[in-house]
């Protein structure tokens, strides 16, 4: 093959730049989940054709994040309990994934301080009482313990999990009665990380994701009754 026949890296494209903006918008709940998303009104806004917007949409449908329905549209996925779960179990899958690279491969003191501006950002939040802000920060935390293993299959798997579970927490913004326990939690797994062994690690990370489940269960029982 010459060199020719490379194609140049290219910049973003329009469609990629309007994936990225809908992600974002659904995880931080400006699309909540059962928003029919329509065509006209969304390519008046970015003010683009149809064509990069439909493209943008249907990466989104095969992620996950969006479904089509026949005749109707495409809508923000709306998460049942079983997928809340199906979820949470899948997290814990890459996350812990992400810890045995971060175990074999290390040093871990770089992963110790990467985590710190989450913690500290999610400390602030909590004592001013901010949930929303909290739980940017939570989902900092983990994106950036994902990213610290330096696999780009595992942060691309990651980001739709993370986008989906900002999707299950819906108006919720945070399961925690008390979210400086959020916070602290995240500290407590942050030192484990630099002082603790891989199975301690693992175990912490692991009870900190099935707690998410049940408190999620819990709250939704709450919402339906």
């Amino acid at each position: 093959m010459a060199l020719t026949d490379l194609e140049p890296v290219s910049r973003q494209s329009t469609a990629e730049f309007i994936a990225d903006r809908l992600r974002d918008a659904i995880m931080k709940g400006a699309l909540e989940p059962g928003t029919q998303l329509g065509e006209a009104d969304l390519a008046a806004h970015f003010q683009v054709s149809r064509g990069p917007l439909r493209e943008a949409m249907q990466r989104l449908v095969s992620e996950g994040i969006l479904h089509s329905i026949r005749h109707r549209g495409i809508f923000v996925t709306e998460l049942t309990l079983d997928d809340v779960v199906d979820v949470y179990r899948s997290r814990s899958v890459i996350e812990r994934g992400a810890l045995e690279m971060i175990f074999d491969d290390g040093p871990r003191e770089d992963v110790y301080r990467a985590l710190e501006a989450p913690v500290i950002a999610m400390k602030a939040a909590a004592e001013r009482g901010d949930a929303a802000a909290v739980s940017d920060a939570d989902q900092l935390f983990h994106q950036v313990l994902v990213e610290s293993a330096s696999s780009p299959r595992l942060v691309r798997a990651a980001r739709t999990l993370l986008i989906e579970t900002r999707m299950c927490l819906g108006a919720l913004q945070t399961t925690y009665e008390d979210i400086r326990e959020q916070a602290q939690e995240h500290d407590e797994l942050r030192e484990a990380i630099r002082t603790g062994t891989r199975e301690e690690v693992q175990e912490l990370l692991a009870e900190h994701l099935d707690d998410a489940v049940q408190r999620l269960r819990a709250d939704q029982r709450t919402l339906s009754s």
